[in-house]
């Protein structure tokens, strides 16, 4: 491609007319701050599109799904492109940025406010900007505006950018569903969504979204306005994904996996592109974890997810769970229904709890609570101030006897000491099982009558979704262990009710039938009921 055009050089008429055109102005008229890969490169450079963001404009729809190897430089580009609109635009059009935390918002920001400042002045005097903020940058001309930040909730935005939303779906999955129900139907049927991100494992709204999107490219179908257009771009179709492959040995494992994708693909990999493959997979950071790999440098769009259809022990269930409707935004707390509770008690203090009623035949989840550096007093208050009726507490194995480690000065168990917080109350210590692989079959097996409230669980629907097998490095496949990860408390503390309701644990319970006429649900009181 030609190099990109030095701007300084031309007179400001020249500028003027070339800027008539997009496709230059993306390309000659952006400065951005590179990493500099090496003591040659320049720190500031001429933006200009690579293979794969021009494969993306060529495609732009209304409704944009972007699933993408590592470091292929979409952030920037539509950092720059919402830049370029909202600049251009006769009108006074919004433009919104979501990022996952403040500081990837603040240099998200920083690459449209670098690139304004770096324009010809003549541009500058011509697009004046008459608000700055942290988040907001305002221009005078045509009151078109950039906002980015952790939401875009409230008002109307024409543009909207919700960066790496696998990783909000995984570290923040409130702040997810709220994207999804808040910030996304913020922009018009003719405005543009751009969704992107490498994958998180089963990260809730981010897999569902591409799921979705592929099924419906599959079907052929022509798209409407709303619906979502999957971009997949692998790390083999990335010419800068190679490297020198002398002295670099391929192990068997290394050779299976070229000779299946070349195959599944037909395509030719080169021994430069390997050589990158292999080396990356063994640097310190993917540390041979071929998982890794499969998620930030995936060959195909459903290997990102790899992790969750093989190694996650849930993940059949929970998408059951979702196609027959059975985790809703908002599931109503049963009025008069005892909830019971379900303990987990991790390493260094993790505690984490699932509040559960038993309606008809359905298990119903109603709340999940998480945390750690805590007391016990503070779970025993936390669940006093949920204002409803309890049923029985089942705690992990290890509670009728282990102390709580932030209880230094006692004796007393963990049962103990919250029959003490919280008197008159019910607390049960379930068996250890053995075989924990049995434990989770069973869990398996209860999920089938399981409901779940999206927005009081989402972190818990997340960990649960998350939680899975060890891989082992020297083998290349995975173990009959689970990993402990940080999703595992939550995992555990499901477990416990998976063994109870095996073991035909008593809830008490009631019962619901449809009204026969309008809507809405007739509810009487049952006696205890087996699982």
């Amino acid at each position: 491609m030609a190099k990109p055009v030095d701007v300084q050089a031309l007179t400001d008429q020249q500028v003027l007319d070339l800027c008539r055109d997009p496709a230059w102005r993306l390309s000659n008229l952006y400065k951005i701050v590179t990493k500099g890969d090496d003591d040659t490169d320049e720190l500031v450079k001429t933006f200009k599109p690579n293979r794969a963001q021009r494969r993306f404009l060529a495609r732009l729809h209304t409704r944009n799904i972007i699933l993408k190897a590592r470091q292929l430089g979409f952030s920037t580009l539509i950092a720059i492109l919402w830049l370029d609109t909202a600049l251009f635009s006769s009108w006074p059009i919004a433009c919104a940025i979501v990022a996952q935390d403040k500081e990837t918002a603040a240099n998200l920001f920083g690459k449209v406010t670098f690139a304004y400042e770096n324009l010809p002045r003549a541009l500058r005097a011509m697009f004046p900007v008459i608000k700055r903020t942290t988040e907001e940058i305002k221009f005078g001309h045509n009151k078109a505006s950039i906002r980015v930040a952790t939401s875009a909730r409230g008002g109307t935005f024409h543009r909207l950018h919700v960066s790496e939303m696998g990783k909000i779906g995984a570290k923040y999955p409130l702040k997810a569903v709220e994207i999804v129900t808040g910030s996304i139907p913020s922009v018009p049927a003719t405005g543009i969504v751009v969704i992107e991100s490498t994958a998180e494992g089963q990260s809730g709204r981010f897999y569902d979204m591409v799921n979705a999107a592929s099924a419906l490219q599959q079907t052929g179908r022509q798209l409407t306005e709303r619906d979502y257009r999957l971009h997949f771009f692998a790390w083999w179709e990335a010419p800068e994904y190679a490297l020198d492959p002398i002295n670099m040995a391929l192990t068997p494992a290394d050779l299976d996996y070229f000779n299946e994708l070349e195959g599944k693909k037909g395509v030719a990999l080169s021994p430069a592109q390997k050589a990158w493959y292999v080396a990356t997979l063994r640097s310190a950071d993917f540390a041979g974890e071929r998982p890794l790999m499969w998620q930030e440098y995936p060959s195909s769009p459903d290997e990102p997810f790899k992790v969750s259809a093989e190694g996650c022990y849930y993940t059949n269930q929970l998408a059951a769970a979702r196609m027959q409707g059975r985790i809703v935004q908002s599931l109503p707390v049963e009025t008069g229904v005892p909830v019971n509770t379900f303990w987990d008690l991790g390493i260094n203090d993790n505690t984490a709890i699932w509040c559960h009623q038993r309606v008809g035949l359905e298990n119903r989840f109603i709340r999940f609570y998480k945390n750690s550096g805590e007391t016990l007093a503070h779970y025993a208050q936390w669940l006093l101030g949920q204002g409803v009726v309890f049923g029985r507490h089942y705690l992990p194995h290890d509670a009728g006897a282990r102390r709580y480690g932030l209880e230094p000065d006692t004796n007393d168990s963990v049962r103990d000491m919250l029959q003490k917080l919280m008197p008159g109350h019910r607390f049960e210590v379930v068996p250890k099982v053995t075989d924990v692989l049995a434990g989770i079959h069973a869990t398996r097996q209860s999920l089938a009558a399981c409901w779940f409230d999206e927005t009081q669980c989402a972190e818990g629907l997340t960990d649960l979704g998350m939680y899975r097998k060890e891989w082992d490095k020297q083998r290349g496949t995975w173990k009959d262990a689970p990993f402990h990860g940080p999703e595992s408390d939550a995992a555990d503390a499901f477990r416990q009710f998976g063994q109870v309701a095996q073991a035909g644990g008593q809830f008490a319970q009631a019962v619901a039938r449809p009204r026969t006429q309008g809507t809405g649900w007739v509810r009487r009181r049952g006696g205890p009921m087996a699982v």
